[in-house]
Parts: C-alpha cells; structure tokens; sequence
C-alpha cells in the first residue's frame, strides 16, 4: 500500500496548475494498458548515483508533506541570496518570488537522514509542478537555453523527489514518460541554438536522457505483471536502441546485446523496435539510402529528435561515397543527389561546400558536383541544421 504525502495543495494553486496541464499536450502519454496498484519497493525508482540521493534501500522512505512547489524556507533563502530564475520572479524582481512562482531547485548531494518531510512534495504536487514547468517549454519570451536551464535543472529535482520516497506505480511512470520527452525534444532544439554553450548543454542533456529512461525501465519492470508490458514502453525502447547509433556508444554502461536479451519477446516484435533496429542495422553498415527513405516513411518526431545529428553524418559518407567513386567526366547532378538525401537543393550546395567540395554549373543552367575531389572534409564545428524533405512538419 503506497503511503501518501500528508501536505495538500493549496486551493488557489491547484486551479492556476490545472489549467496548464491541458497544453502539455505533447508530453502527454497514452494510459497505461496494464494498471497496477500502487506500491513501494525499495529498488524502484531513480538510482541513489543519479540524483545524490542516499540508497533509499539502506534508508526509510521519506513521506513528503510540502504542499508547495518549492519549500518556504528555501524560497525565503533564495529571496535573500537573490537565487531566483526570471521565471520565478514576481514582477520582475529578482529578491522576491511566491508560491505560485518559485519551484524547489536540485540539490547535488542530499542524504535522506538529513531531510525533513516538510521540504520534500508529495506525489500530487510533483504532479502538479511538472505540468507547469512543461508549460514554458514553448516560452518564445526568453532564448530556448535559459528555458532550457530551468526546466533542466527543476524537472532533476522532480526525479530527486520521487526517488527520496520510493513511490513506484502509473503515476510515476506517466511522469517519467513525459520527462523523457521533455529530454528527447530538447535535443532537436538545442541543434538550433546559436549559444556558444549549446555543445556542454546537449551532452548534459543526453547524460540526463539516459538517466531517466533507465530509471523510466525500472519502473516498467517493478510494476510489470508477469509478461505483460505498457503501452508506450515500446516506444521509449526504441529511443534507447537509437542513442546507440553513434560510434562506440553505450550510453548507460551496458552493451546494446546483453540489453536486448532481457527486453521481452513482445517488445521486440513490435514495429517501434523493429524500426529503431533496422536504422542501426542501416547506420552501421552505411546503406545511406534505406537510412534516409527509412526514417522518412516510419520516423515518429521524437524518434526523428534522437537521430536528427545523424542524419548529416550520413549524408556525408553518401557523398564521400559518390564523390569517391564518380567518374571524373561526368559531374553528378545535385537534383538527383538531392532527391537521394532528401535535402533541398539549396541546402545541399550549402552542405556540399562545408563539406570543401565545389559546385559548379552546366550550359543549361544545373548545378552539379564534380568528383573525385581531394577537398572532402567534415566541417570543424559540425553541421548545421537542414531541412528533411518529408518530414518538415518536425521542424517545429
């Protein structure tokens, strides 16, 4: 039997938080196909590592009881130390916050023995505090890396939370669905920063993906009746299999074989897996065009996030390949090259000369690319963002 947070919300706070869940849309998960009864298990939940936490198997539970989405005596502290967010500010002032604005921060270490019920939330306002900070995901009022930050680093405290007590039920994995998301779409925007700080963010960001989904895999697990599985879990699989497309890339410490020996025959056979495995059977082996066609026939947009910095690694080695082996007297022609990487024609003259490669144009009028060029060389600081033919409606 779960215990629960003696703490409630506020009147005032539950209808302002309310009437953000409904444009959270986006993170929104489908109902669970196998409910359970809530439950506490010692092992459930994120790991002690990841969010300095003590072991909550070698400590009791902590029953949260703060009915605020961030403990008075810490606002009071921040106002003071003048340690507030721009989103937390009241009327702009960066000393004076208020229930309704300041949410409690991640603290490194934290030991549970130390920890007072008062400054931990219980589930409903975890519930609540998520579903507001998911509302400013698409603020245009400030630059996507300062929004970024701030959900970053408060949705940590969220899981941070939910660790110190233990809850383990389909409450907490809808939560934990949408938090992966919130990682997941984080990559596609963060590609489209122009921050000198966007490469630190995007590898933390990745870092915390990985924490998260496997915390997200040990709840499916705890809560799992015999082989029965949940309706998203396939599909968070997949994002798991697709963060492994890079070079020797084990992004939770263990190999993607043994992971796969203990995924469920269910799971494997479904066509978000079978997708995820054919791109890294494609990816690996270069096979460029089943690549490209393949993603743009299949691809949901959070799986097209996780591999849109691939997408112009293998564009690439595509033409690497065609400039390697074309035959110097005939140029290739960007039209049919462009078709063939599902790229616009003007981008792909631009991704041809940050290649080093040089364009140049027949009696009528088409540009071409001559091979056999030595100039071939990936661009120092990366690519930039191009658009995927067939699969604009992601550029969002």
């Amino acid at each position: 039997m779960e215990r629960r947070g003696r703490g409630r919300l506020q009147p005032r706070n539950v209808s302002s938080r309310e009437s953000t869940v409904s444009r959270t849309n986006r993170f929104a998960s489908k109902p669970n196909s196998t409910p359970k009864s809530s439950s506490r298990v010692a092992s459930g939940g994120e790991k002690a590592q990841n969010d300095g936490v003590d072991d909550p198997s070698d400590l009791p539970a902590i029953v949260g009881t703060c009915p605020l989405m961030c403990p008075e005596r810490e606002r009071a502290q921040r106002e003071r130390l003048r340690d507030l967010a721009v989103f937390e500010r009241l009327n702009g002032n960066p000393a004076q916050s208020s229930p309704d604005l300041a949410v409690k921060k991640f603290f490194r270490t934290i030991s549970t023995k130390q920890v007072e019920a008062s400054d931990v939330r219980p589930l409903p306002v975890l519930e609540d505090t998520l579903n507001y900070l998911l509302n400013f995901f698409d603020s245009r009022e400030y630059p996507f890396e300062v929004v970024h930050d701030f959900l970053f680093d408060r949705t940590r405290s969220i899981r941070q939370d939910l660790s110190m007590q233990n809850i383990v039920n389909n409450k907490v994995i809808r939560m934990y669905e949408k938090m992966v998301k919130f990682h997941v779409i984080c990559l596609h925007k963060l590609q489209r920063c122009s921050s000198q700080n966007t490469s630190s963010m995007n590898y933390l960001n990745k870092e915390q993906l990985a924490k998260t989904l496997t915390s997200l895999f040990n709840l499916y697990d705890a809560n799992r009746d015999s082989n029965s599985t949940y309706e998203n879990e396939a599909e968070f699989c997949s994002f798991y299999v697709l963060l492994h497309l890079g070079s020797n890339s084990q992004p939770m410490g263990e190999s993607l074989s043994w992971w796969f020996r203990n995924v469920p025959s269910t799971l494997m056979k479904t066509k978000e897996i079978c997708f995820s495995r054919k791109i890294l059977r494609f990816f690996r082996i270069g096979n460029y065009n089943c690549f490209l066609s393949t993603i743009a026939a299949e691809a949901s947009y959070l799986q097209y996030c996780i591999l849109e910095p691939y997408v112009n690694e293998v564009r690439a080695l595509a033409v690497s390949c065609i400039n390697n082996g074309g035959y110097k007297l005939h140029p290739y022609p960007l039209a049919n090259l462009s078709k063939l990487l599902m790229m616009t024609e003007s981008d792909l003259e631009s991704f041809c000369k940050a290649c080093g490669l040089e364009i140049c144009t027949n009696e009528e009028g088409y540009n071409l690319l001559p091979t056999k060029q030595t100039t071939f060389r990936h661009p120092k600081d990366g690519f930039q963002s191009y658009i995927f033919v067939g699969l604009e409606q992601f550029e969002r």
